[in-house]
């Protein structure tokens, strides 16, 4: 193993240059070895740009192919990038809702990438732009030490990345592909405002958010401020309305509404 100093020189003196994200995935892997390494650019509502990936190609579908196409908008990373979130080193689990690995999105798509954790550096770039390097494991999490270990390199990480990247959130604004398309540039809250129109109440569209987000009826009633009660009447009226039966048919016809063209 490189010694970190060593391979932090390595990453400064790429700075600038296309290998610089292959350069720091390694030094990064130096300190805590992982499978995956993919960094993600998100900005607003703009569909985000995938700068570097490390997956297979049967892998990289999943991961990056298919997420997107519409699941990005229920990652916790993602949602973590469109709120207050402090820039820094994150587990996943330590951001995401309080049912997230029971919620629809984590079995319909996330169950699908097979991995045992993922775990992210979330850095604020000039211009708004925010990127995340999510390291991933498929069998086993990372230890309690290797995440101090990650959280020790944050500032070589930071720094970095605010160097290389600094003009990306002009990049997103002369990006075509991520202007072009109205289908890649619905929050999830804007596509709520179409999901159910006509047939869900504006509170239950609320309800409808963050349940598909993995939030339980507790953590919705604490947010919108009712009755867990009511959470849950406020869900069996959306099935009922919706014609559905389950989750899955509820996170299906979410799906939908996202990609349509209108």
């Amino acid at each position: 193993m490189k010694d970190w100093l060593e391979t932090t020189g390595e990453v400064i003196s790429a700075i600038g240059n296309e290998g610089f994200a292959a350069r720091l995935a390694s030094a990064i892997n130096d300190v805590a070895p992982f499978d995956y390494c993919v960094i993600f650019a998100y900005l607003g509502t703009a569909r985000p740009i995938d700068l570097f990936d490390t997956f297979p190609k049967k892998k990289r579908k999943i991961f990056v192919e298919d997420y997107l196409e519409g699941p990005y908008l229920l990652d916790p990373f993602y949602l973590a990038c469109m709120t207050p979130v402090a820039s820094g080193l994150y587990r996943m689990r330590d951001i995401a809702p309080d049912r997230f690995f029971q919620a629809e999105y984590f079995r319909s798509y996330y169950v699908q990438t097979g991995l045992a954790e993922e775990i992210g550096y979330i850095i604020d770039l000039p211009g708004s732009a925010r990127i995340v390097v999510a390291l991933m494991r498929a069998k086993k999490a990372f230890s309690a030490k290797q995440v101090r270990e990650l959280g020790q390199y944050w500032a070589v990480v930071n720094a970095a990345c605010k160097q290389h990247w600094r003009e990306l959130s002009s990049d997103f604004r002369q990006d075509n592909n991520a202007a072009s398309d109205p289908r890649l540039h619905k929050s999830v809250e804007r596509a709520l405002l179409r999901f159910g129109k006509g047939t869900l109440t504006p509170r239950e569209r609320e309800v409808v958010e963050f349940t598909l987000k993995g939030h339980s009826a507790d953590a919705v009633g604490r947010i919108l401020k009712i009755s867990p009660g009511t959470v849950r009447i406020h869900r069996r009226n959306i099935y009922s309305k919706l014609q559905i039966r389950s989750q899955g048919e509820l996170f299906s016809r979410f799906i939908k509404t996202l990609v349509s063209d209108t």
